[in-house]
C-alpha cells in the first residue's frame, strides 16, 4: 500500500507552495496507484451537493461509464449516503453494485471529509477478492484528510 506518511507530506509541500486542489488530488491518486499492485482503478470522485452526485474528478486505470453517481447508489454513492467507509471484499454480494468492469472483485471507498462535511471520496478497485484492509483504509483516511483540508480552504 501507499507510504501515507510521505504522501501526506508530499501533499503539505504542494499546498505550501500554493498548488490547488486539482493538483493534489491528481498527485494523490497517481502516487496511490503506482504504490498499489492490488489496485486495477484508482479514482477520485468529488461530491456535488446540488445535484446530489458524485462527480468523477480525475483516475488511474481503465476509462470507465459512470463518470456521474447518484448518492445512494452502488458502493462509491453509499458510502456518502451512509457518511462512512465502504470496505466490499466481495462486489458480488452487493444488490446495489455499480460495476465498472467485470473482472473487479473488491472495492474500498474513503470520504474525503472535515467534520461533517463531505467532498468526496477516494476509490480504489481491485480484481483480487478482499483486497483491502483496515491498516488499508488508515493510509487511505490520512491521505483524504489532507486532501479535505485544502477543499475546505478552498471553499470558505
Amino acid at each position: 500500500m501507499v507510504d501515507a506518511g510521505k504522501l501526506v507530506k508530499d501533499l503539505q509541500v504542494m499546498r505550501d507552495e500554493g498548488h490547488l486542489s486539482d493538483a493534489l488530488l491528481r498527485y494523490a491518486v497517481r502516487d496511490i496507484a503506482a504504490s498499489d499492485e492490488r489496485s486495477s482503478w484508482v479514482g477520485v470522485y468529488l461530491l456535488n451537493a446540488e445535484a446530489n452526485e458524485l462527480w468523477l474528478h480525475n483516475y488511474v486505470g481503465s476509462p470507465i461509464e459512470h463518470a456521474k453517481i447518484p448518492v445512494g447508489t452502488g458502493v462509491c454513492g453509499r458510502a456518502v449516503a451512509e457518511g462512512s467507509n465502504l470496505n466490499v471484499p466481495d462486489v458480488s454480494k452487493e444488490e446495489n453494485y455499480l460495476a465498472c468492469s467485470p473482472d473487479v472483485q473488491s472495492e474500498m471507498v474513503v470520504l474525503i471529509r472535515a467534520g461533517s462535511d463531505i467532498f468526496g471520496q477516494i476509490d480504489l478497485d481491485s480484481e483480487d477478492a478482499a483486497a483491502f484492509n483496515d491498516d488499508d483504509e488508515a493510509a487511505l483516511q490520512a491521505i483524504a484528510d489532507k486532501l479535505a483540508e485544502q477543499l475546505a480552504s478552498e471553499r470558505r
